[in-house]
């Protein structure tokens, strides 16, 4: 029996929002004696996906239905209320803009606080450094601190670092999307190098031209897995709900 690079058994997430958070410390300090008030949110619900080694498995949905939680799960971000989630060999992410960087730090220590978080030596950074210096596109900037990078200029860097470290699996959240068509055909380029090499990719979007280079797709709507398989049927199953839903909307304000 194969065993996949990620397994997501059973998994359901919980958040717990609390209404009418105090403004102030002394405000905290007097409810302290008092009842909070929560309110319990599943994002996801009894979520099962096994993702092969070397596949390339797209998440698609609408804003809100639970795809990025789903990602951080897989990456070990937050831990499942329910179930468990099994990820196999050395994990890169690139979740959200900014994500993993200290913003007070310079490109190049980032890239080397990166590398240590994954368990990469100094000299292995090092060694990848002009690779990720070049495909970031970010020259000189590399030394200067990240707080001053625009949105364009995080996402190059952070998703140099993420591919030029050999991951066994490669995380990547809609964030592809800040940088320009050009960045975005070399990213998705890089990705069908590794995908060769045998990396198991998880992608999010909304981009339905990215899922059809998927192997897989699953669809999630409100927290539940509605439909895997292949990409042409999932995501003609989630455009004709999406053209269904704009209908009923648009007949709503007529």
């Amino acid at each position: 029996m194969t065993i996949g690079a990620i397994v997501v058994d059973g998994v359901s997430k919980r958040f717990r929002l609390e209404r009418n958070r105090p403004s102030s410390l002394k405000e905290a300090v007097l409810r302290i004696a008092r009842t909070r008030h929560t309110d319990e949110f599943w994002v996801l619900q009894n979520i099962n996906l096994d993702i092969a080694p070397g596949s390339f498995f797209g998440l698609i949905g609408h804003n809100g239905s639970g795809k990025s939680t789903l990602l951080r799960l897989m990456a070990g971000i937050h831990r499942p209320t329910f179930g468990s989630v099994e990820a196999t060999g050395r994990l890169s992410a690139l979740l959200e803009l900014g994500s993993g960087f200290h913003p007070d730090l310079t490109g190049r220590e980032n890239v080397y606080l990166n590398g240590a978080m994954l368990g990469i030596s100094r000299k292995q950074m090092s060694a990848s450094m002009d690779d990720i210096i070049e495909f970031s596109g970010i020259g000189d900037f590399v030394d200067e601190p990240v707080k001053i990078y625009s949105s364009g200029m995080y996402v190059r860097l952070g998703f140099a670092v993420a591919v030029n470290v050999s991951p066994d699996i490669l995380l990547v959240d809609e964030v592809i999307a800040v940088g320009d068509e050009e960045f975005q055909r070399r990213c998705l380029k890089h990705m069908d190098m590794l995908r060769d090499r045998g990396t198991t990719i998880v992608l999010v979007s909304h981009n339905t031209d990215l899922m059809a280079e998927c192997h897989q797709v699953g669809w999630l709507d409100h927290g539940k897995l509605v439909k895997i398989g292949a990409p042409g049927d999932v995501v003609s199953a989630y455009l004709e709900m999406v053209d269904s839903s704009d209908n009923t909307l648009h007949t709503h304000n007529n």
